[in-house]
């Protein structure tokens, strides 16, 4: 359905006359990215056509489309809602270099060495609790290992690592403590009736109407229960002393080998990526965390600044070369 409908919209824009404006693909939540595209996309007088993904499959469709679509693209751009995903397109050569300009004051750990993908604007992994369950922040989880803990069988949430920043996460989790201590990990998860839902949105659902005590989700989600004012609180999980820290997932971009109007991909990849997104991101019910010094962070305090909290180590490279094969295996014991 969903090839049916591109191929659609471009037989309209070539019934139009002209050349196709650039296409972008985007990952992000539509709700925080379409007021954005529709905004910088006047501004450079540009006509720009936006494919959004689902909840359901996020990220992950977007990417297998572009996959499929290499030997002759539709999209332009990438706009990637995490950014393990944009270096395995770079990977395997969907992504193209191009050194943007606004991108010059990133940290170089955001930026590509060969500049096929920036990152900017990150969430944080966090835990969502509902504070009318748990009163005392004191009894709150604390980490990961909280998963495993009879304390808490049947009373947590995480969502299925199928896709999105849950297939990071667990890609990355997976490296960092090996494969035995991982699949230890996962047993006593399914040992302790962790609930494994649909998306981080429905952890996020569940932990706010009160049926979980907490779960795993993204800051984006937390902030938007704590603004519409249900009661929960985030943990920046494993703080403590030699913990593994917490994981940041910036959002990435980058330009499609091949998409038409690079040029007009190009202007539009200058103004995602610059200073001014990551602070209208950041100011946005996503509170979305900016990775450059001086950028005005979220309103929220429990949503921390890069530098004041622990951080997970994670090599965005090598977690990219493990997605496809972590998806398949995750989807044999999780399903569809």
């Amino acid at each position: 359905m969903r090839r049916i409908a591109t191929l659609a919209l471009f037989a309209v824009t070539a019934a139009c006359g002209g050349e196709p404006g650039p296409t972008i693909y985007v990952a992000l939540d539509e709700q925080f990215s379409r007021p954005l595209l529709d905004r910088y996309s006047a501004e450079l007088k540009i006509d720009l056509t936006q494919r959004h993904d689902t909840e359901a499959a996020k990220t992950v469709g977007l990417v297998s489309a572009l996959l499929e679509e290499q030997s002759n693209p539709r999209a332009t751009v990438f706009w990637c809602n995490e950014l393990a995903q944009a270096v395995r397109l770079a990977q395997n050569g969907v992504l193209a270099p191009y050194d943007s300009p606004a991108a010059a004051d990133l940290p170089e750990r955001w930026r590509a060495a060969d500049r096929r993908w920036h990152a900017f604007a990150a969430r944080a992994r966090i835990l969502i609790v509902n504070t009318e369950r748990l009163p005392d922040p004191a009894s709150w989880p604390k980490g990961y290992k909280d998963l495993v803990d009879p304390k808490w069988k049947g009373r947590c949430a995480v969502a299925k690592p199928l896709t999105g920043t849950t297939l990071t996460h667990f890609t990355a989790l997976r490296l960092a403590l090996g494969e035995a201590a991982f699949g230890t990990l996962l047993d006593g998860m399914f040992a302790n009736d962790v609930q494994f839902l649909q998306s981080n949105g429905a952890t996020m659902r569940a932990v706010r109407d009160g049926q979980l005590d907490w779960a795993f989700t993204d800051t984006d989600d937390y902030h938007v229960a704590k603004r519409k004012g249900h009661k929960v609180a985030c943990v920046f999980p494993d703080q403590e002393e030699g913990g593994l820290g917490t994981m940041l997932i910036p959002n990435a971009v980058g330009l499609v080998a091949g998409g038409p109007d690079q040029d007009g991909g190009k202007r539009l990849i200058d103004r995602i990526v610059s200073k001014e997104t990551e602070a209208l991101l950041a100011a946005a019910e996503g509170a979305q965390i900016p990775l450059r010094a001086g950028v005005q962070g979220p309103q929220d305090p429990a949503i921390k600044a890069v530098g004041s909290f622990r951080e997970m180590a994670w090599d965005p490279a090598q977690t990219a070369t493990e997605l496809a094969r972590c998806n398949q295996e995750f989807s044999k014991r999780w399903g569809k």
